[in-house]
């Protein structure tokens, strides 16, 4: 880039891009909690970007709580606690640098604990639209399957169907969040496993228990659907 402004589709990309660079950068290590970014004329001339670009990139770090700025103190890398590490483009920046063991089994421990219990709420609560929603995620997982990125989102549209199915605004706020580490554990899964097991039966039996209005049995399979994933990946609970 010449540092021009560029137009703004071309500029939301280019700060969209940067904010990845970096947050992908203070995920893998490279830049650590209390460390002082570098003062943006330079660090928006070392990436070849213009320094507008650079601010925007900021802000959405800024946004996701991994960094700070501050007049004077300057740009500083925050303390991981108050990263939100459940943010869909934090997700996806953390499993494109391989996540270490304890953050995935932090992941299902927290779907261990909402997921169940959803499952159990979507069987006394769920309408006619949620199973059709479930049905057409249901078919393309068979279709793509979880090998496939397609199928990923598939199964990923079957687990946020079914925290809507809750009726509980609080439980699917979290559906953006949860859907994501569905997404994301499930790639791990297929790239980390040998002949990864096939959980499609596994997701219909749960649907038909929903639909059913077994909550109880929803509530079981799904803490058994989540365990066999823990175990083919060579992680327990």
């Amino acid at each position: 880039m010449d540092g021009h402004e560029p137009e703004s589709g071309t500029s939301s990309r280019i700060h969209r891009t940067v904010a990845r660079q970096l947050g992908t950068a203070i995920l893998a290590g490279v830049y650590k909690p209390g460390d002082k970014l570098s003062g943006e004329i330079e660090l928006s001339e070392s990436l070849h970007i213009s320094r507008t670009a650079y601010r925007e990139a900021l802000r959405i770090l800024i946004a996701k709580g991994m960094i700070s700025s501050k007049p004077k103190a300057g740009t500083h890398i925050t303390a991981r606690n108050k990263w939100n590490l459940l943010d869909p483009e934090v997700l996806e920046w953390m499993f494109s640098i391989q996540p270490d063991r304890k953050f995935v089994e932090d992941l299902f421990e927290l779907r261990s604990q909402i997921e169940p219990t959803a499952a159990a709420l979507a069987a006394q609560r769920h309408r006619p639209e949620h199973i059709a929603a479930m049905d057409e995620a249901l078919r393309g997982m068979r279709e793509f399957g979880l090998a496939s990125a397609l199928g990923q989102e598939a199964d990923q549209a079957f687990h946020t169907a079914l925290l809507e199915a809750t009726d509980n605004e609080a439980i699917y706020t979290l559906g953006s969040s949860i859907g994501a580490a569905v997404r994301w554990t499930t790639r791990f899964k297929q790239e980390r496993t040998t002949n990864p097991r096939d959980m499609l039966q596994e997701h219909h039996t749960i649907r038909d228990a929903i639909a059913s209005g077994d909550g109880e049995y929803a509530a079981q399979l799904m803490r058994e659907l989540l365990d066999m994933a823990l175990l083919d990946m060579g992680l327990s609970q």
